[in-house]
């Protein structure tokens, strides 16, 4: 099994209905990270990008390390100015205690983007995954609460947490007020090695620092779902209807006001109904662009040719049957209506798995040609991408 594997393996059981959103959870030796991201990967990442802050930032005690003490300003001959990591300067600051983040790193390094995909298929949900590296005892951030839930992976080396449990609870980005810093000591304090992994939930207050030598780990944040979501939904949903669509009766007497208020309640009741979280995620699903990928060098069409491999780049499509028995594909804000046949082609790509063209083909009992054409459709929507082996 692959490290991506191993790690949805683990989320199966009652994590889902048992952990998620409520308390923490802890998974020792999952997988080699290594897979993921290595150091020698992220030497590449940050040496070759334009990495400029905040996305690559340094932390030392709380407070953020100004830039100019590990880049210089360098411009081009456009006149555009940006930062360029000095790797010496870099590395003072790490020995002295400062921590390094990078965000996105999804975006970056596809074995990333790999993981972030396996998790934002179990979760419904957008996965964005930040680089943490320590060498000292020091602490990066101090004690500091999420307002998303997060699953982390230690790459390399040790990392101590303390958790102290949230002050407030499912606090939001946007919220009415922010909970207040923790009054005792922490509830649990863990270690988290090589190879292991952790859920935290968001509002949980945490501290953390690397306690035997470097560590090198990932947070995959994950996107949060709220009532307020499913509500925001509703209410464009909602726009279909005569009397969420007419003049509010400002004016009216109070009579008429509660005429109105009691069709709008019956309304919203009715939209409310069991299914409706369901219907909501579907729909999410379904809009949700992924990470789309140029398919150069095929500009128009895509060859038939067998050994060309595809991948969907959303890990959310929807794939179901509709009354005529044809097969329906939601995604990246498209539908698509399809032979029955296609089923044996586009089941394969749901997971963002990289497939040939040549075994769609035999699956499917279709052409390479009649593959090759679908997927150009596919493509031209920006969810599909191929590329030559």
């Amino acid at each position: 099994m692959t490290a991506f594997s191993k790690v949805v393996e683990r989320l199966g059981g009652d994590f889902l209905t048992g952990a998620f959103g409520r308390t923490y959870r802890i998974w020792r030796s999952v997988a080699d990270f290594s897979s993921v991201l290595t150091w020698d990967d992220l030497n590449t990442v940050i040496g070759r990008g334009r990495l400029e802050p905040p996305r690559l930032r340094l932390h030392r005690d709380g407070e953020l390390v100004p830039w100019q003490r590990y880049a210089a300003a360098a411009p081009t001959r456009r006149n555009v100015v940006w930062q360029r990591i000095q790797p010496s300067r870099l590395h003072g600051q790490l020995h002295d205690g400062a921590s390094l983040v990078l965000d996105a790193v999804d975006e970056l390094h596809q074995p990333a983007e790999r993981l972030a995909q396996a998790l934002e298929g179990v979760f419904r949900g957008r996965v964005q995954i930040n680089v943490y590296a320590s060498w000292t005892v020091m602490e990066g951030f101090g004690t500091h609460w999420d307002d998303h839930d997060v699953i982390v992976v230690q790459v390399e080396g040790a990392k101590r947490w303390r958790l102290y449990g949230p002050t407030r609870i499912n606090p939001l980005h946007r919220d009415t007020e922010a909970p207040e810093p923790p009054a005792d000591g922490p509830v649990e304090e863990i270690v988290l090695r090589a190879g292991d992994m952790l859920y935290l939930p968001r509002g949980w207050w945490h501290a953390v620092a690397a306690t035997e030598g470097h560590s090198l780990h990932l947070t995959c944040g994950l996107q949060t779902t709220t009532g307020a979501d499913l509500l925001g939904w509703l209410s464009d949903r909602l726009r279909t209807s005569e009397t969420v669509r007419a003049h509010l009766p400002v004016f009216a007497p109070p009579q008429e006001q509660a005429t109105y208020l009691e069709l709008l309640r019956n309304e919203v009741t009715d939209a409310l109904h069991d299914g409706a979280i369901g219907d909501f995620l579907t729909a999410r699903d379904g809009i949700e662009p992924g990470r789309p990928m140029p398919s150069l060098p095929f500009l128009d069409v895509v060859p038939a040719r067998d050994d060309l491999h595809v991948r969907l780049t959303t890990a959310r499509a929807q794939l179901a049957d509709n009354d005529q028995g044809q097969v329906v594909l939601l995604a990246g804000g498209e539908e698509w209506t399809f032979a029955p046949p296609v089923r044996a082609v586009l089941s394969p790509l749901l997971d963002g798995s990289l497939v040939s063209l040549g075994h769609l083909a035999e699956t499917s009992g279709l052409t390479v040609g009649q593959v090759a054409g679908l997927i150009t459709e596919l493509i031209n929507a920006d969810v599909a991408a191929v590329n030559e082996p």
